[in-house]
């Protein structure tokens, strides 16, 4: 948790702490500045401010709208469903802040850190502007409010000398601004000022609804004549009435009476009456917004959080009760100030109407203004809200709150209360919504460190309380709901691919962890089958500086498989201080990252270059997803060249297809390139001794893998873009020869091995820059010799790739003036083994024919063999070719790749096959 308060990174995680940031983002400079702001406990910091949002305009102005329109069970319902859904988040309120330490932002703060900067930056930029509206509602309240009293308007509950301020939209507007004035000026003072007046105001709104409870007790039953602006300069006339505690008032109070709401002139619905209630609820942040001011917020969070909600819900249906029982139907719906009208002294609720009002003002303006202080200084949306970062010598971001102000300016624009109480409600449902899904996403990804110390939730509250936002956010308004969850996927993509990288710890990675984890151990390797089998590669890769093209062109034979980049160094453990692997994953993941590639690494340590092979066969991998192909390059006397020097993506300013986000986790250009060594030289001496290197193939066999060897993959053209073209313009086309040519009497075209170079000929096909070239295979037959059995091995080929669905075209090559070179034996002696009929897999039987055989192939043949191959497929883009079994003892390993070279030289890129596992399947 040491990093929680810390900004987005933007070099990644090897940087020291205090190297990037914002201004006062964390340095070590500021934090005096910040601890000495924590001043606040959980009385003055978080029960004040959540009961004065809380009960805000609505407690005084719009509870009985709610009892006129929704009657006193539906209104019941309402209070009972938000509160219920106001509960489970705050209960996921609970567990999150009591997870650790919470720095400045309230819920931003706790769901970016539990989410990820995608999420947090999304939902924290719309949380801030329910914050900026609920602003402007209290504000339109409060002026709605003045007015009832001091404006010009018919039906006034006071005397005409006091009806003195003029009405109309544009004074409404020029009374809003001012009110706002007074708030920011109180807010550039500072939190503290606030949270000091917050008190005495909670005062005064106490007596105002101890002076409600009380005024039926002592007022008897009267009548009041309301009266309004008609269409077309009519009026309106209305008789209400008083009827104190009577049982006929209650009955009458019960059931729905939604009509025309007389501020907007729409007819109320279910929906639009919850929207104005819920809004008297949404306040229940207040005090997490203040964690920033708050001596332990961890512990004045939740605790001040239910105390708030506890008082408030009793408040209200107190209130609620109380009027369905003395308050006829006309007067609630046509005076939103009717408790002046019917209070022991009037005054009393007026001052309550503007205490709560600008104090729920204030509180959404210096709360919005945290957030976004807390937005700017994790420089999730850059240069617009860099000024924001700007605080006091107190510590008061100042210009967050000047930024918030202007917003809200732009809100009071609207006029009306009603009209915009809609939008707030839909926010904050959002951002509520979010706040249970951090939650859920914690206590599915069962990280042992989630351990808050509130234990009073589960995954069930979570999930329900997110559940309940959202459908009440459409049943509120689809329209508004829509919009948001539109701006909201909006605003997750741009954050996306423009954020830098975060060390808050992603919690999708949990979550992915926990589900890769759940799924691995349901991959049973028991139930493997022929039909879903598909490549999954080990590639050993010693220097990715001259490997670069055959890490891409691997990357595209996988077909969706497994896919690991293998390195050994060379080292024993034994006489170094610590493990020199670790340090390393970073560069060779950037290098992933660079070409683009879907690899996972492994690297390991060991005294040679076999034995750490032999340690990445076995170990690589988890379950069911482990390699069962070995791939290398191949072993010649050739010097590499260095791909870092030829591909623009490891030039300086050029992006590369992984960094498109700058997310460079610590590892620059300059110093990936500097991590890995330059290419070998004509002289250089090799890590690697050509019986090292058979030893490695042996060993692969001998567990069961296969093996390909990839020669010239440096010239293969658009290997890393998948261009369709060759460099002519020609067709690219792939070729296999699947036949034995080390052992051309064993001419069977079926056996495994022949099989899986179809497959994995025909795998590569399937790769999105292989689709539109053309696939060939060679069937190499003795014409002269008058035998026509080769007919039957077309046609039985043909027939194979029909039941194999292998599009191919086969090509017919004589070669008897090969044949007639190939001396089995040579001077070892021997006779010629007859071939298996019809192929089948090579057995253990053919090592040690190699060995007695294969070292006796003349170099005629050999050159032959080279000709043929080079006259056919001169033109291929790849070339795949059967891999003989390496021989037995290692002092025939220098003739063994003796001769491969001579066979595959200047050929170009070229991969060696040699297939143990059965790959193809002709059933359903």
């Amino acid at each position: 948790m040491s990093n929680e308060h810390a900004p987005l990174l933007t070099y990644g995680l090897f940087n020291m702490v205090g190297e990037t940031g914002a201004p006062g983002s964390g340095s070590a400079d500021s934090t005096p500045t910040v601890a000495s702001t924590r001043s606040l406990n959980t009385f003055f910091g978080v029960v004040v401010p959540t009961v004065l949002s809380m009960f805000s305009i609505v407690l005084f102005l719009r509870t009985g709208f709610v009892i006129g329109h929704a009657g006193l069970l539906q209104a019941l319902i309402m209070l009972g469903v938000a509160y219920v859904i106001i509960s489970l988040t705050i209960l996921s309120i609970c567990a999150i802040s009591t997870n650790g330490a919470v720095q400045g932002g309230g819920a931003y703060f706790m769901i970016s850190r539990s989410l990820g900067p995608e999420f947090g930056g999304s939902i924290g930029l719309m949380f801030y502007l329910a914050n900026v509206c609920a602003c402007g509602v209290y504000v339109l309240g409060l002026v709605e409010a003045i007015l009832d009293v001091f404006g010009q308007a018919e039906g006034s509950s006071l005397s005409d000398s006091m009806q003195v301020l003029p009405q109309g939209y544009w004074y409404r507007v020029l009374y809003a601004s001012a009110v706002l004035l007074l708030c920011l000026l109180v807010c550039l003072v500072g939190s503290h000022i606030y949270s000091r007046a917050a008190f005495l105001i909670l005062v005064v709104v106490t007596i105002s609804l101890l002076s409600i409870v009380v005024s039926p007790l002592a007022l008897g039953p009267r009548s009041f004549i309301i009266s309004h602006q008609g269409e077309r300069n009519s009026t309106l006339v209305y008789n209400a009435t008083y009827t104190g505690f009577s049982r006929t008032t209650l009955r009458n109070n019960l059931g729905t009476g939604y009509s025309l709401d007389y501020s907007t002139n729409t007819v109320m619905t279910f929906a639009t009456v919850f929207a104005v209630m819920f809004n008297g609820c949404t306040g229940i942040m207040a005090g997490a917004n203040m964690s920033g001011e708050l001596k332990n917020p961890s512990e004045s969070i939740p605790k001040g959080t239910i105390i708030a909600v506890l008082y408030t819900f009793f408040i209200y249906l107190l209130l609620f009760v109380l009027i369905s029982s003395t308050c006829d139907r006309v007067l609630l719906i046509q005076d939103y100030g009717f408790f002046q009208r019917i209070n022991i002294w009037p005054p009393f609720v007026t001052i309550g109407v503007y205490c709560t009002s600008l104090s729920a003002a204030m509180s959404s303006l210096i709360g919005a203004s945290r957030i976004l202080h807390a937005l700017a200084l994790d420089q999730l949306f850059g240069l617009p809200l860099a000024p924001a970062t700007i605080t006091s010598t107190s510590g008061n971001p100042w210009m967050s709150v000047v930024y918030t102000w202007a917003l809200v300016q732009c809100v009071v624009f609207a006029g009306q209360l009603n009209s915009i109480t809609s939008l707030v409600t839909v926010f904050y449902l959002l951002a509520y919504a979010a706040v249970d899904l951090a939650c859920l996403a914690l206590e599915w990804a069962s990280a042992p460190n989630f351990r808050p110390t509130f234990q009073f939730f589960s995954w069930h509250t979570c999930l329900l309380g997110i559940m309940g936002c959202v459908v009440m956010m459409f049943v509120i308004n689809p329209v508004y709901s829509s919009a948001s969850i539109a701006l909201l996927l909006l605003l997750l993509v741009f954050i996306h691919y423009r954020a830098p990288t975060s060390s808050w710890g992603y919690i999708s990675q949990a979550l992915i962890f926990h589900q890769v984890r759940k799924y691995l151990l349901m991959l049973d390797v028991r139930k493997d089958h022929v039909k879903f089998w598909r490549p999954q590669v080990l590639l050993m890769v010693a220097n990715p500086r001259s490997s670069c093209q055959l890490i891409t062109f691997v990357n595209q034979l996988k077909k969706g498989g497994l896919f690991v980049l293998g390195h050994v160094q060379l080292g024993d453990l034994d006489t170094l201080p610590s493990d020199p692997i670790q340090p390393q994953y970073n560069f060779w993941l950037s290098l992933v990252d660079k070409l683009g590639v879907k690899a996972f690494v492994d690297l390991t340590l060991s005294v040679s270059v076999r034995q750490g092979t032999q340690h990445l066969l076995r170990i690589t991998g988890l379950g069911g997803m482990k390699p069962n192909t070995l791939v290398l390059g191949f072993y010649d006397n050739c010097v590499p060249d260095d791909y870092f020097l030829q591909d623009p993506a490891f030039c300086e300013g050029v992006a590369g297809p992984g960094s498109s986000r700058g997310d460079n986790f610590g590892v620059d250009l300059p110093s990936l390139q500097a991590h890995f060594p330059p290419v070998r030289g004509s002289e250089s001496p090799r890590s690697l001794s050509p019986e090292e290197y058979v030893g490695i193939i042996s060993d692969a066999i001998k567990m069961g893998k296969n093996v390909c060897l990839g020669r010239c993959f440096f010239q293969l053209e658009g290997g890393q873009t998948g261009a369709s073209p060759t460099a002519s313009g020609a067709e690219r086309t792939i070729d296999v020869w699947p036949l034995n040519l080390l052992r051309p009497e064993n001419s069977g075209y079926v056996d495994v091995c022949s099989l899986f170079l179809l497959q994995m000929a025909c795998v590569l096909n399937m790769a999105s820059g292989w689709r539109r070239a053309r696939l060939r295979i060679f069937l190499c037959v003795e014409a002269e010799s008058g035998d026509q059995g080769w007919m039957a091995k077309e046609e039985t080929l043909r027939d194979l790739l029909g039941k194999l669905r292998i599009r191919a075209s086969i090509k017919i090559v004589g070669w008897d003036a090969v044949v007639r070179q190939y001396r089995p034996g040579g001077g070892a002696g021997g006779e010629r083994r007859a071939g298996t009929p019809g192929g089948g897999d090579v057995g253990e039987g053919e090592l040690g024919g190699w060995a007695r055989q294969a070292p006796g192939v003349s170099e005629e043949y050999l050159s032959s063999v080279n000709a043929l191959v080079m006259e056919h497929s001169a033109q291929a883009a790849v070339r795949f070719l059967y891999l003989p079994r390496p021989p037995a003892g290692s002092n025939q390993s220098q003739k063994y790749l003796s001769q491969l070279e001579v066979i595959t030289n200047g050929l170009g890129p070229t991969l060696l096959i040699h297939g143990l596992t059965p790959v193809t399947c002709t059933e359903l």
